[in-house]
């Protein structure tokens, strides 16, 4: 009798091919026990997928091909390759039966003791091991400082991981690593060392892997792949001058049973378009994917002007397929990539998935740069008005379109590298995400990179446990830097119709549950355009609209927490209406007298001063304070009653039982997030700071989120400008609202005490230097000092 998780495998099999094409489908059977030389039938199994492969190519021009893989490892000796000589196969796990495809290989080891609890066993000549699997597990390179579980970032950072002491104590760091965030807590950076200098120091190289890039990071930083750093149960350490593989066993394990694998392959799977054909119809149904290299070195392509680069390659890569499906597979432990669609692709579908501890994204669409228009590739670049091509939409069809990906179950993202997502998409069109659950990531679970090409759907997800080990970001996060962004010389009351020259069609939100509680739950942040925002519940940071167009925000839910309008363009277009909010908007550097198109009739919970603290800004006019009266918020049902007044302003009800994941199989693996407990006094009120008038500029630190807005790290220091009077010594001098003050002459300045002190030094008739963030970017500013 098959078991109940056997039986749907069987079901979800059928899902995946269809039962008519298993019915008329030619069989071809595969078993690692079997050989290459058989016919493939049940009795006589052929050996290897590669071996499949070759037969059912000649059987594909009569129908319909079905591999099924048997029980078993399948150590994939080099990358499978499908093109459109394979379209119409489909791979599956054999019903009831557990199908591994490895990247990596196994080692055949005898193990000795070395020193201190730590064994030793030589390997073959010429083995690369970047990453060690005992018993199925991943371990750790020999790392300082030690890897502790639930420490963030990185399990563990010091700032003396590249002390002077310390790098002395390393006989031949050549080949070790570096990894540190950025500085600014924005993704990581990695380095390769490639030994010492004459004067003891380390030489390195790497740090392309954000494309907003900064110096190591002083604190959050660690190294791995040291040999004298090997001295904590689980690291290993592979010399591959003497061929010898050093490993400190767990205590649960036996060397003399343990099964040892490696890595080796970057790619299991490619779907590769020859000859200007695509392949089509190709599915693989209900495997393991494992054993998958690290490529954080290889992440260097920029992606546009966002933050991110990236590797453009994954266990699975689909670079020019068409009708193509993942069904009910399982990605565990990749070093990379799992999924990456890029380039032109139609109708890829991943449904039904596990992915789990991955190195860097779960399932990637990133289009080529070829389609689009005026492109720009680092967040300074930007163009004049003149220079762009204003037609909207893409230029060629080298971009991933009408993509899905169902019921999947997406947890521990980013392993590795700290700039990845669950589903991360760039130069796109049309890709739904729907009924996924995602959570403990290191960054977003949900990242859509610029505003090319839209029409993007987020569906019934279940989104929390995210930026883990970053900062300034959310469960959602978006960018639409854009052709329109930063424009030089646009006039703007064009500016709304130029954000849809990349963006042109909206992107929805909907029917989704998110929390974030280092960051926004969902946030629209530099240029994001042309979204309609609603029946999603925020559980923490709320939701944040940084300077954009055409965004439509309505019949949210937010729990102890609210809306963040941040730097608006006067003619934003947006509305944000029959919302419930609990506490006023925390608005930052909002430079309109009137904020968007219409905010009004939402339902706050907490005061009437909440309501009304953005009257002169034309919000809430109509809005109404009071009881939403929620149905169980213990339970998660923040449904309201009937006599809510809620109602009375437009709100409807929608479904709190849908958010996630479907399938009985993914749901019994999936969490769920914490629910807050209500809380009436939710606003804090904000902190009393130091306020000066210097030459008529109004100067402070900073508050609250108005870091993010400035473009700095969270515990930057330095002196707001948020006011600059017309006509004043400040602003001819060349001051301008918004600026961040960091120092004066040279000299750092955390508070106003200090500023003044630092330029009451200059004598008259001198120059005082400001060193200022604006615009997100560091500047200098010369002022005379009369």
């Amino acid at each position: 009798m098959w078991s109940w998780i056997q039986l749907q495998r069987v079901l979800l099999v059928i899902m995946c091919v269809g039962w008519g094409t298993i019915m008329q489908a030619a069989e071809i059977h595969v078993r690692p026990t079997g050989d290459d030389d058989n016919p493939g039938s049940l009795e006589k199994p052929l050996a290897s997928v590669a071996g499949a492969q070759c037969v059912a190519r000649t059987l594909t021009a009569q129908g319909p091909v079905t591999v099924w893989l048997h029980e078993g490892v399948y150590y994939l000796p080099d990358t499978i390759r499908f093109t459109a000589e394979d379209s119409g196969c489909t791979y599956a796990a054999a019903p009831g039966e557990t199908a591994v495809l490895s990247g990596g290989s196994k080692l055949d080891v005898k193990w000795q003791p070395y020193r201190d609890g730590i064994m030793q066993a030589p390997v073959p000549p010429g083995i690369t091991i970047d990453q060690l699997f005992i018993n199925g597990r991943l371990q750790r390179m020999a790392r300082y400082p030690n890897y502790t579980e639930g420490v963030q970032p990185f399990g563990g950072a010091a700032a003396d991981a590249l002390s002077p002491e310390r790098v002395a104590k390393w006989a031949d760091p050549t080949g070790g690593y570096i990894h540190s965030l950025q500085r600014h807590r924005w993704g990581g950076l990695h380095y390769r060392i490639n030994g010492k200098n004459d004067k003891g120091e380390l030489t390195y190289e790497g740090g392309w892997q954000n494309n907003r890039p900064t110096p190591i990071n002083p604190k959050q930083r660690y190294v791995e792949n040291i040999f004298e750093e090997l001295d904590a149960p689980g690291e290993w350490y592979h010399n591959a001058k003497t061929n010898m593989l050093y490993y400190y066993p767990t205590p649960d394990v036996d060397l003399s049973t343990a099964r040892v694998e490696v890595d080796r392959q970057r790619h299991l799977f490619e779907f590769n378009r020859t000859n200007a054909r695509s392949v089509s119809q190709v599915a693989l149904c209900g495997l393991i994917f494992r054993h998958a290299a690290r490529t954080f070195m290889e992440t260097r392509e920029p992606l546009l002007r966002s933050d991110w680069t990236i590797y453009r390659g994954g266990a699975v890569l689909f670079n020019g397929a068409e009708d193509c499906t993942l069904e009910d597979c399982e990605f565990d432990q990749l070093g990379g990539n799992a999924v990456f669609v890029s380039g032109g692709n139609r109708r890829i579908t991943i449904r039904g998935c596990d992915f789990h501890d991955t190195g860097a994204s779960a399932v990637a669409f990133v289009g080529d740069t070829r389609s689009v228009r005026s492109p720009r590739f680092q967040y300074s670049q930007t163009f004049k008005y003149s220079e762009i091509d204003k037609t909207p939409g893409p230029q060629s069809d080298d971009y991933p379109a009408d993509c899905l990906v169902e019921d999947c179950l997406i947890r521990g993202v980013g392993t590795v590298e700290k700039q990845a997502a669950g589903v991360q998409i760039s130069m796109s069109m049309g890709v739904t995400v729907s009924h996924c659950s995602i959570y403990d990531t290191s960054r977003a679970g949900i990242n859509i990179n610029e505003g090319t090409f839209g029409g993007h759907v987020i569906e019934f997800c279940d989104v929390f446990d995210t930026v883990l080990e970053t900062g300034d970001h959310g469960s959602f996060n978006s960018w639409g830097r854009d052709r329109y962004w930063h424009l030089g010389e646009a006039p703007e009351e064009e500016l709304p119709a130029l954000a849809k020259l990349d963006m042109v069609r909206p992107n929805v939100i909907r029917n989704s549950r998110w929390r974030c509680d280092h960051g926004w739950d969902v946030d629209l942040d530099d240029g994001s355009s042309n979204y309609e925002i609603y029946n999603n519940v925020f559980l923490h940071g709320g939701l944040k609209l940084r300077e954009g167009f055409h965004r439509k925000v309505y019949n949210n839910i937010a729990v102890n927490c609210t809306f963040h309008p941040h730097v608006w363009y006067a003619n934003s277009d947006d509305e944000v209406k029959h919302n419930i909010w609990m506490g006023a908007y925390r608005s930052t550097l909002m430079q309109t007298p009137t904020w968007g198109k219409d905010v009004d009739e939402n339902l706050f919970t907490t005061n009437e001063a909440d309501r009304a603290k953005y009257a002169e800004n034309g919000c809430d006019a109509h809005s109404l304070v009071g009881d939403p009266m929620f149905v169980d918020p213990v339970q998660g049902d923040f449904r309201v009653k009937e006599g809510s007044p809620a109602l009375k302003l437009g709100f409807v009800n929608f479904p709190m039982d849908q958010f996630g994941v479907r399938s009985q199989r993914l749901r019994a693996l999936a969490r769920t997030p914490e629910l807050p407990v209500l809380d009436a006094s939710v606003e804090q009120p904000e902190k009393n700071v130091a306020i000066t008038r210097w030459r008529g500029a109004t100067l402070r630190v900073l508050r609250g989120a108005e870091f993010s807005a400035v473009g700095v790290a969270a515990d930057a220091t330095g002196l707001l400008v948020p006011e600059v009077d017309k006509a004043s010594p400040a602003e001819k001098a060349g001051l301008r609202r918004g600026d961040f003050i960091q120092r004066v002459n040279g000299q750092e300045v955390r508070d106003v005490k200090m500023f003044l002190a630092e330029v009451g030094k200059v004598p008259a008739g001198k120059t005082i230097t400001l060193t200022l963030i604006r615009d997100q970017q560091p500047q200098e500013l010369v002022i005379p000092n009369p």
